[in-house]
């Protein structure tokens, strides 16, 4: 008895004694079949579970953050991607539009080309304009066909509207078009005069149509005799007479008939049939005698 009492008497020994105890004790208690926990475990247990909650919470932020700046990421890339197909998708479309209308233009002036032979045999060749000149004093049309195609001065070219100008200058590869707007008796290097008459009136109407007003964009039919039953809304063509200009190209309508100051011919005022607007193909005339 006496050890032991000496035995207690040491503290570092007794409080690993005790420890030593209260080991065997919990671990008694976690051994043994129990329904549920001890308070110390589960105290252990809510200590740890919201300490957890504490720190996952925060941390679930944090990496949900970093997630959606990597996901922008994604989605500012396929949005780049997006315009970059946009971009393509419209200057397809714009293709597709620019083919789609040279080809329907090409086709109205292949058929427009086709109906004019079975009217008067001539032959009619497309072709591309290179460049344009407004000036008032030099209002002329490059095309895409020269010599080699068989163009010659003189010959007229047409749109599908009516009668443009007339080859002025032929190169190899291509030709210069002088404009209708460039008729001036005046003017010695004018466009020459053309012969004309009036739709379902050939042989009963005539005239010669020798200028072009820029002020009101008309033509002028001139020595137009008495008696000739030109009236306004007629079409007036080509009458072929002279052979410069072939027989049957549109070149306007009658807005207006005056009687001369003497009595002797009539002027009437002609709205062309072509605007001399910004074009792509015009149509050279071949003639008989000038195709090859």
């Amino acid at each position: 008895m006496l050890k032991l009492f000496k035995l207690l008497s040491n503290k570092r020994l007794f409080i690993l004694l005790i420890t030593l105890v209260l080991f065997i004790v919990v671990m008694g208690f976690s051994l043994a079949t129990r329904k549920g926990l001890s308070w110390p475990e589960n105290f252990l247990r809510d200590s740890t579970g919201f300490v957890q909650k504490m720190f996952y919470k925060p941390a679930g932020y944090v990496a949900g953050l970093f997630e959606d700046i990597g996901n922008l990421s994604d989605l500012a890339k396929e949005n780049e991607q997006l315009k970059i197909m946009a971009a393509q998708y419209a200057r397809d479309k714009a293709q597709y539009n620019f083919i789609k209308a040279q080809n329907e233009d090409l086709e109205k002036k292949w058929q427009f080309t086709k109906e004019q032979k079975n009217l008067y045999k001539y032959e009619y060749r497309i072709a591309q304009v290179i460049s344009q000149t407004t000036e008032p004093s030099n209002s002329t049309i490059v095309i895409d066909l020269g010599s080699k195609d068989g163009v010659r001065p003189n010959m007229s070219v047409i749109s599908t509207d009516g009668l443009v100008g007339v080859i002025s200058q032929v190169s190899n590869f291509t030709s210069t078009v002088k404009l209708m707007t460039m008729m001036d008796t005046n003017d010695p290097n004018s466009q020459p005069p053309i012969a004309a008459t009036a739709f379902n009136k050939e042989g009963k109407s005539f005239g010669m149509i020798e200028s072009y007003n820029p002020e009101t964009n008309r033509l002028l039919m001139t020595k137009i005799p008495p008696g000739d039953p030109i009236a306004v809304e007629d079409t007036i063509l080509s009458s072929g007479i002279g052979g410069l200009y072939p027989r049957g190209l549109t070149i306007g309508t009658v807005e207006s008939v005056d009687v001369g100051e003497f009595g002797l011919t009539s002027t009437a005022v002609i709205k062309p049939s072509a605007e001399f607007q910004d074009w792509k193909h015009l149509i050279v005339v071949f003639t008989e005698e000038r195709a090859e």
